[in-house]
């Protein structure tokens, strides 16, 4: 049986409560419509997290924190434009591109996923919070080389656990010349930066700058801003096999 949100003694949703705190503590604040997307949301993570494989983080607490207002701290470092194009690689549950298009519903999501059940997932997820997206089913570098997505997106975003230099190679090919790659990342990312220096540059990019923060007692988190200043060389992104042994 599922276990889906929970209720106060009054009969209020738990999980609208605890994602306005949530993000109310990064300085977000959510209209009761988006607490209520957010809700739903939820019920349909935990209800799905049963049958596909998503995510380990199920509480109430730490879905609100970890996963809800976690995606949402870009807003606080980096400006979205109004309508932009946005793309979410990797975006597995759909994090941190769904939360995105609750708090921002003029962006123009795009959730690219390489399992076709997390889009299924999202499809649904869309359907049921009201909101717009269009779900793409590729492997990253074979997207970034499709002329139907490569370099045009204003911003492309990942909360992906790869390394950094990876990660660009993933990413960067999505967007188009004067537009962003955000990466959201942990702790102590001096290292992967001065890793990542030569790829961001041979795909275009150029290290704009980066965002250290504690997200609300849940860890220490990194932002980073790559802004793309010329276009990837039709090279990149190469297959995943070369990528993950010979990176940039």
């Amino acid at each position: 049986m599922s276990v889906l949100a929970e209720f106060d003694i009054k009969g209020k949703s738990v999980m609208k409560n605890l994602v306005k705190k949530a993000c109310g503590k990064i300085g977000i604040e959510l209209t009761a419509l988006q607490a209520e997307q957010f809700e739903k949301y939820y019920n349909l993570l935990i209800e799905w997290n049963e049958k596909v494989n998503l995510t380990r983080i199920i509480q109430p607490e730490e879905v609100a924190v970890k996963h809800f207002a976690d995606s949402l701290t870009l807003l606080n470092y980096y400006d979205i434009p109004r309508d932009a194009r946005v793309i979410d690689v990797g975006t597995g549950a759909g994090f941190p591109g769904v939360p995105l298009k609750i708090a921002r519903p003029d962006i123009k999501l795009t959730l690219l996923d390489s399992l076709n059940k997390r889009l299924i997932f999202l499809n649904e997820v869309c359907k049921e919070t009201g909101i717009e997206a269009n779900t793409v089913h590729f492997r990253a570098e074979d997207g970034g080389q499709n002329p139907l997505y490569r370099e045009k997106y204003d911003v492309a975003v990942s909360r992906a656990v790869a390394r950094l230099n990876v990660l660009c190679e993933y990413c960067l090919p999505y967007v188009k010349v004067g537009g962003s790659f955000i990466s959201m990342k942990g702790p102590k990312l001096s290292e992967e930066l001065n890793e990542a220096r030569n790829a961001v540059e041979t795909l275009g990019g150029r290290i704009k700058k980066t965002a250290e923060f504690e997200l609300g007692g849940a860890g220490e988190r990194t932002i980073v801003e790559i802004e793309k200043i010329k276009s990837t060389p039709k090279l990149y992104p190469r297959n995943s096999l070369k990528i993950k042994n010979n990176s940039l």
